[in-house]
């Protein structure tokens, strides 16, 4: 089965709201008021913050946060002095932002959208594309890399997150039982390697569809939109079977140049 996964990932992005998933909790006054102070920090995956030296500076620069809304990011790069875009595909975590902005008196800018499609945006509208381990909710990564390339200025910087393929390769119900069974293959799509009951359990669930890309279309895709890859480091998550041995994600910093 091929299907394309906007329509049920907005609606179960929506229900992961609901149930308090750590991606849609706002962050609290306290963070806004020390960003304001510029003592902040941000993540693209799991744990690790991204190194402060992989910003341009904020002051007055516009900011689109890619596939990033929850109320976590963007508030705090918009306190920080960015003039920030919130581009997202679901409404119920554009409105997590749209609550801070309003409890704190911060300028969001929330678009609802497909992160494949940008074509609302001018070519070289921003300074910095801030776009967390989202591309995993879609099947082919490349649209984003392109179009962060052109909304991008010469110079811009992309700040983002990548889910490494190896994370994909496993059984999930072995790994919560702490086994490391290969069963599947890359790329990855639920579509393609679950069955229908196990797509019926995850739909059940709430749970967004999933793919697994290569790191030839994470890496190589942003070189091939045009990007210069200038720095890059691993990070780990919270399955304990599979990251306890092997980082299983990426933060990548790419400039356009100019």
């Amino acid at each position: 089965m091929v299907e394309d996964p906007a329509g049920w990932n907005r609606q179960a992005w929506d229900a992961q709201v609901a149930r308090g998933n750590r991606w849609t909790r706002p962050v609290d006054a306290a963070a806004i008021a020390a960003a304001r102070r510029r003592e902040w920090s941000v993540v693209l995956t799991p744990k690790q913050p991204v190194p402060r030296d992989w910003f341009p500076p904020l002051a007055g620069l516009p900011v689109l946060c890619l596939a990033a809304s929850g109320g976590q990011q963007a508030p705090l790069l918009a306190a920080a002095g960015g003039v920030v875009t919130v581009h997202d595909l679901s409404p119920a975590q554009l409105a997590q932002d749209r609550l801070v902005a309003q409890r704190e008196g911060l300028a969001l800018r929330l678009e609802e959208g497909d992160m494949r499609d940008l074509s609302r945006y001018p070519d070289a509208s921003f300074g910095l594309v801030f776009h967390p381990c989202s591309n995993s909710f879609i099947p082919d990564p490349a649209p984003v890399w392109r179009e962060a390339f052109r909304v991008l200025r010469p110079g811009g910087v992309l700040l983002a997150g990548i889910t490494q393929p190896v994370r994909f390769l496993f059984d999930e119900k072995a790994l919560e039982r702490g086994e490391l069974i290969a069963r599947h293959s890359l790329p990855y799509s639920d579509f393609v390697h679950l069955t229908e009951a196990e797509r019926a359990e995850l739909k059940a669930a709430d749970e967004p569809w999933c793919f697994g890309h290569t790191l030839e279309q994470q890496l190589g895709g942003q070189l091939e939109a045009g990007f210069v890859l200038t720095a890059l480091f691993e990070d780990r998550g919270e399955q304990q079977a599979l990251d306890s041995r092997i980082a299983c994600f990426l933060a990548t910093r790419a400039v356009k140049p100019g």
